[in-house]
Formats: C-alpha cells, structure tokens, sequence
C-alpha cells in the first residue's frame, strides 16, 4: 500500500473530522512535516473554494464548449475496455471467465 497515500487519506478525513481515533495519533504525527501540511493546506483550499459563493460564474460559452468535448469523451468503462483490447488483456480475462 502507498504510504504517503494512505497519510494523505487520513489527513483529510481529520479535516472532515471523519477520522477514526485509532488513526489520530498517526495522521497528527504526518502533519508535522511539510508533505502533510502541504496536504492539510490543500485540502482546506479545496473546501474553501467548493464554500466559495462569491466565485464567478462560468460564461455560457465556457459550459457549451465544456458540454461539447465531454459529449465527444468515451464513457469511463469503454475507455477501460478499450485500452484492455490493445493490450491483450480481454482475451486473457474472457479465457480465464469461461475456464
């Protein structure tokens, strides 16, 4: 497991104040260096500006252009399935389903 990752995790449910009392000690300790007070800054930013009312409105033509290329995406599990196809990796998983 990543370890970092996982501190990153417990950061922000401590932010949430989600997290559990047995992973305090641990997520207080990640905070004392600068990778887990980069994240708790982070986290707090990325909260304040979900909060945020104040914020400009996105123009009509900045969502049209943004509805347009998403329309043009493939959904996720296609993309999926599609970079399985050129791996090989479907007809690995469709032999190993029907054995």
């Amino acid at each position: 497991m990543d370890t970092n990752r996982k501190l990153r995790e417990q950061i922000s449910a401590l932010k949430d104040g989600a997290l559990l009392d047995a992973d305090l000690e641990l997520a207080l300790a990640a905070l004392q260096g600068s990778d887990g007070r980069q994240a708790w800054d982070l986290y707090h930013l990325i909260g304040d500006t979900l909060r945020d009312t104040a914020a400009p409105a996105l123009s009509p033509a900045f969502n049209a252009r943004l509805a347009e290329r998403l329309a043009g995406e493939p959904p996720p599990l296609r993309r999926a399935a599609v970079a399985a196809e050129s791996t090989g990796l479907a007809a690995v998983l469709a032999k190993t389903a029907s054995s």
